[in-house]
C-alpha cells in the first residue's frame, strides 16, 4: 500500500505508474507499457493493485472500430500523495493564532479541530467490534498519510503505530498536536489509549497502547 508522499523519483513500478498517470492525465495500457518498458499483463497487475487501494480509476472509451479502451486516471486520493505546500500553510496559520493567542489559542484551535474530525469519524466505528475499531482508526490516520499500522499483542492489547508524521514540522513547533492524538484515538475507539513510542523523542515510530474495557 502506498500512503507516503511521491517524490520525482519513483521507487517501485506502481510509483511510476502513478507519476505517469499525473504528468499525462488519462492514459491506456499500451501507452503505460511503452513508458515503463514491461509487458501489458504486468502493466495490468500494477493497475488492478491500485485500483483496489481506490488510487485510479478507469474509464471505458467507445472506438469507433473493435471492442472499447479503458483509460486509466488518479483519483482524488492519489492526488494527495503528491508534494503540496499544506504543511508549510498550515504552520503558517497556527503561527498567526500563536501570535495573537498563545499555547492557549493554539490549544483551542487544535481541539476544535479533533471535535469536527470526531463528528466526521464516529459514522465509522458503529457497529465494528473493538478490533474492527483499531483496524478502522488505523485505516484513517493511513488515509492522512501517517502510515499506520496495527497488531493484537498477546496479552490481548492492541497496538497502533504510525512510521511516518505527515505533520512533522507542525508538531515539532505545537506539541499540543501531538497530545490529542490519542484523545482522538479514544473518543474513536471508547477505551484507554496510552503512548508508547514517540518520533519526537527519537522512537523509530509513534505506538499506541489500547486496553479494551474491563
Amino acid at each position: 500500500m502506498i500512503t507516503h508522499p511521491l517524490s520525482s523519483t519513483p521507487e517501485t513500478t506502481q510509483e511510476a505508474v502513478l507519476l505517469y498517470l499525473k504528468r499525462h492525465g488519462e492514459m491506456t495500457i499500451g501507452q503505460l507499457c511503452q513508458l515503463l518498458n514491461i509487458t501489458s499483463m504486468a502493466v495490468r497487475r500494477h493497475i488492478s493493485g491500485l485500483m483496489q487501494e481506490g488510487l485510479v480509476h478507469s474509464r471505458m472509451v467507445k472506438q469507433s472500430r473493435g471492442r472499447p479502451t479503458y483509460k486509466y486516471s488518479l483519483s482524488e486520493k492519489a492526488e494527495s500523495l503528491f508534494p503540496s505546500g499544506m504543511q508549510t500553510l498550515a504552520v503558517e496559520l497556527v503561527d498567526m493564532v500563536f501570535e495573537e493567542a498563545g499555547h492557549k489559542g493554539v490549544m483551542k484551535l487544535l481541539e476544535r479541530r479533533n471535535e469536527k474530525r470526531v463528528g466526521r469519524l464516529l459514522p465509522r466505528m458503529e457497529g465494528k467490534s473493538l478490533e474492527q475499531r483499531v483496524e478502522e482508526v488505523a485505516k484513517i490516520f493511513s488515509e492522512d498519510g501517517y502510515m499506520t499500522e496495527w497488531e493484537t499483542l498477546p496479552d490481548g492489547n492492541f497496538f497502533i503505530f504510525q512510521r511516518h508524521c505527515a505533520l512533522h514540522d507542525l508538531a515539532n513547533k505545537y506539541r499540543q498536536l501531538c497530545a490529542l492524538e490519542p484523545r482522538l484515538m479514544e473518543t474513536l475507539l471508547g477505551v484507554k489509549v496510552t503512548r508508547e513510542k514517540y518520533m519526537l523523542k527519537s522512537d523509530p515510530v509513534c505506538g499506541y497502547l489500547v486496553k479494551p474495557a474491563v
